[in-house]
């Protein structure tokens, strides 16, 4: 197999106000990165597991390249899983990374140097 690499978005997920009082624990403004497979919480050293669940299938997908008419290009918030609560989340493509299959692979014929221990831990 040829090893050409890819490119996934690092992505920001910002607490928005909704029409509601938020009830859960992610007050307006805190944010959380995702760079690769790692989640980094900059401003905070917690988050709410229940709205995190909701939020994670979606990741990889916003991460993605996708067609400029798909939903996933251009809807951009997700409603926090709590019916009762106003929190909204943005999800913000940032820059690009690049990865290769060798260095995130977990098939023993195809694994390479993790990406992270790579020179440059892909920054």
């Amino acid at each position: 197999m040829e090893e050409r690499p890819f490119e996934l978005y690092d992505l920001k997920v910002e607490v928005v106000a909704g029409d509601k009082p938020m009830v859960c624990n992610h007050p307006e403004g805190s944010y959380f990165l995702v760079e690769g497979e790692n989640l980094i919480f900059p401003d905070r050293n917690h988050f709410p597991m229940y709205p995190l669940a909701g939020l994670i299938p979606f990741l990889p997908a916003k991460q993605r390249v996708t067609d400029d008419n798909d939903w996933m290009s251009t809807d951009a918030e997700i409603a926090c899983p709590d019916p009762h609560c106003g929190g909204r989340f943005r999800i913000t493509r940032l820059k690009k990374r690049r990865f290769t299959h060798a260095g995130t692979s977990g098939l023993p014929d195809r694994r390479g140097t993790p990406y992270w221990q790579e020179a440059g831990g892909n920054e």
